[in-house]
């Protein structure tokens, strides 16, 4: 009953000419460079107090370890909301009738994206978000069949332009996806990032 999606889902319905049905994916507190890590992501290594750290590839578990070291799984891995919240989708897609009734068939013409809160406290996740970004839009592009599909990105609301640190790392990522940034070519015309501070 609360969340930014039913706001916009209620946008779209006013400017487009036809039905609109929210899924409601995710929930808060969920990490880009952990929870939400996208299928084929590689482990990566990190220097970190004197250590080196690999940080874990999708299905990993847990999310850091030090190298040389046997990981020492938990009851999470690298992407497991990104897998639960695409199965969750598609089984609500595949009984659509069942959801919205009536419905017959459907598009997914575009995402919204609104994250990266919690990869601020993580300095390697704040590093690689861009990386992470760009493979999970086209992930969630492959995964649904939908490679023309919009992508809508907001930034942290809480960090203005220009800002530094892990927030800066983050922002400067949102902005480099967009496809006005001439930065990755594919993006032009169908991803855009919103700057939502304050």
């Amino acid at each position: 009953n609360i969340g930014p999606e039913f706001g916009i889902g209620h946008y779209v319905a006013h400017t487009v000419d036809a039905p609109v049905m929210i899924l409601k994916s995710c929930t808060g507190n969920r990490s880009l460079g952990w929870d939400l890590l996208a299928p084929g992501s590689k482990r990566y290594e990190v220097e970190e107090n004197g250590k080196t750290m690999v940080y874990a590839g999708y299905k990993d578990s847990p999310d850091r370890w030090e190298k040389g070291t046997e990981p020492k799984k938990i009851g999470w891995y690298a992407g497991v909301q990104y897998d639960g919240d695409v199965r969750n989708a598609k089984a609500v897609l595949a009984e659509l009738d069942k959801h919205y009734p009536g419905a017959k068939k459907y598009e997914v013409a575009g995402f919204f994206f609104w994250q990266g809160d919690k990869d601020r406290y993580n300095a390697a996740h704040a590093n690689r978000y861009e990386q992470n970004l760009v493979h999970f839009i086209k992930t969630l592009r492959k995964d649904f069949n939908a490679p023309k599909a919009k992508f809508v990105c907001a930034t942290l609301g809480q960090t203005k332009k220009g800002a530094k640190g892990n927030e800066g790392k983050i922002i400067a990522a949102q902005f480099a996806v967009d496809g006005k940034s001439g930065k990755y070519p594919e993006f032009k015309g169908n991803v855009a990032t919103v700057y939502t501070n304050p």
